[in-house]
């Protein structure tokens, strides 16, 4: 099992900037993908990154491109969202996944996502 917390959320004025982080605890001693997603009220829960366990490989919601940020750090178990230029659309539940996977893998269908964090709310005023 690993359990994933999620912290950084709150609330910014647009144009703003906020950085996620998702902590892993539990077996992380194997390799996993990991992701960001978020979900609005009336919405479905959509995939705005994810990255592989070696950080070659990444993946971007369109709408995020060049402002949105994914990385990580193994040694830390922590995965991080850079969020910039924040707009009032990108106000959600943010949530962070993990995946046992390949080093390389990444999976960008949340199905393919094993454990879940509880999420952080990220408020963006207009």
């Amino acid at each position: 099992q690993v359990q994933l917390v999620e912290s950084g959320g709150g609330l910014v004025q647009a144009g703003g900037s906020l950085r996620l982080s998702c902590a892993a605890s539990g077996r992380t001693s194997s390799s996993y993908a990991m992701a960001w997603f978020r979900q609005a009220p009336g919405k479905e829960r959509e995939l705005v990154a994810a990255i592989s366990w070696s950080g070659a490989n990444t993946y971007y919601l369109d709408s995020v491109k060049g402002r949105f940020s994914i990385s990580r750090d193994n040694a830390k178990n922590t995965v991080y969202l850079q969020m910039n230029s924040l707009k009032p659309e990108d106000t959600s539940v943010y949530c962070c996944a993990a995946s046992p996977a390949g080093s390389g893998t990444v999976y960008r269908i949340r199905y393919e996502y094993r454990y879940w964090g509880q999420g952080t709310q990220v408020t963006v005023s207009s």
